[in-house]
């Protein structure tokens, strides 16, 4: 279907396959499409709440191979700064921060074998509060649908998060780094409660 703002309707030759429909008679339809798919993931009926972010906070420091050199010496220098809160890394990378830092780091698995999904995970269940991902936009990955999981859950869970040294910059000597922080989140408890009333 192809939708033009003003044309009367009219079929195209058949072995096209193809017809027009003007805006007006196809605008409803599409309205209620959208709908739906807004009520199916909640996203219409999702009501938020304030939590808060603790004074020392628990970061997330995950880098692509091509990428991990520069997360190390970023982390470098900023070691006093890093030493206030607690990390966690991914696989390799957390190997190495550690022996880098001296500090200790909190290790998932690696991200292609579900390092990435597990970060996310604690995202979700509110014990993870800021992400560092240096993440490489020039090479693809095998793991890639995990990444986009991972980049959606920390907007969902409106957690800050750096992709570069220079977010990372502005993140860890933002004025609310070591200070309590109330963020807006979605409301689950309310929101399942919801859906289980609707289900009966």
């Amino acid at each position: 279907v192809r939708i033009l703002s003003s044309a009367p309707y009219k079929e195209k030759p058949a072995k096209c396959g193809l017809f027009y429909l003007p805006l007006p008679t196809i605008l409803p339809a599409l309205n209620l499409l959208s709908d739906r798919h807004a009520n199916h993931y909640g996203a219409k009926s999702m009501h938020h709440k304030l939590s808060p972010l603790p004074a020392k906070k628990r970061l997330a420091l995950i880098a692509h191979d091509n990428k991990k050199d520069e997360l190390k010496e970023w982390a470098s220098q900023n070691v006093d700064s890093l030493s206030a809160h607690e990390l966690f890394a991914t696989g390799t990378t957390g190997y190495v921060l550690e022996k880098q830092l001296g500090l200790p780091v909190h290790k998932f698995i690696s991200g292609p074998l579900g390092g990435d999904q597990q970060v996310g995970a604690q995202i979700a269940e509110g014990f993870i509060d800021i992400l560092f991902f240096f993440w490489d936009p020039f090479e693809p990955m095998p793991h890639d649908p995990d990444v986009k999981a991972l980049l959606r859950l920390a907007a969902a869970w409106n957690i800050p998060v750096a992709c570069n040294p220079a977010s990372a910059d502005f993140i860890l000597r933002s004025y609310w780094i070591d200070k309590s922080y109330s963020r807006r989140i979605p409301d689950y408890e309310r929101y399942i409660s919801e859906r289980i009333q609707n289900l009966t």
